[in-house]
């Protein structure tokens, strides 16, 4: 139980890291991903609707916001045990900063070919206005997580030793 606890709260650690990174670019008038927009993508789910032209025209959900929120700590403690999974309790006992850099940037695959392409952005965002930018936008906030997920580690297991 422990170890599951201790693969939660990396994932939390990680997923916010995201998230202080994202206020500050907003600080800088730097537009980042609205999550309201992946509660909305969830919402249409019992509709059948998977896939739109454009989220940002698709209807108002009700709790888009908090389900888009919900949504994203849970992709971001997932992401958490697929580090567990690949690289067991070790890793969490003695993070590595490499590992933890190379599943933040593996997880840019949920972005690029399942979120972008559901949001009518297409694949790695090429029906966007400038699809390199917004690449590059992606791994830079997903090393970010990388590097949130090694710091929460290193936190999480020293405080766990003491």
């Amino acid at each position: 139980m422990k170890t599951i606890l201790h693969v939660i709260l990396v994932g939390i650690g990680g997923t916010l890291t995201m998230d202080i990174y994202s206020l500050i670019l907003k600080m800088f008038q730097v537009k980042t991903l609205d999550y309201r927009f992946v509660g909305r993508w969830i919402g249409h789910f019992p509709k059948g609707k998977f896939f739109h032209k454009k989220i940002m025209d698709s209807s108002i959900i009700p709790y888009e916001q908090i389900m888009g929120w919900v949504a994203h700590y849970f992709i971001g403690i997932s992401f958490s045990f697929l580090l567990f999974f690949i690289f067991g309790k070790k890793w969490f006992q003695a993070p590595t900063f490499s590992t933890a850099i190379i599943i933040g940037i593996v997880t840019i695959i949920a972005p690029f070919f399942i979120l972008q392409p559901a949001f009518g952005f297409g694949i790695a965002g090429s029906n966007l206005p400038n699809p390199n930018k917004a690449r590059m936008m992606s791994l830079i906030i997903h090393c970010v997580y990388g590097i949130g997920l090694y710091f929460s580690a290193i936190i999480i297991s020293n405080s766990l030793k003491n």
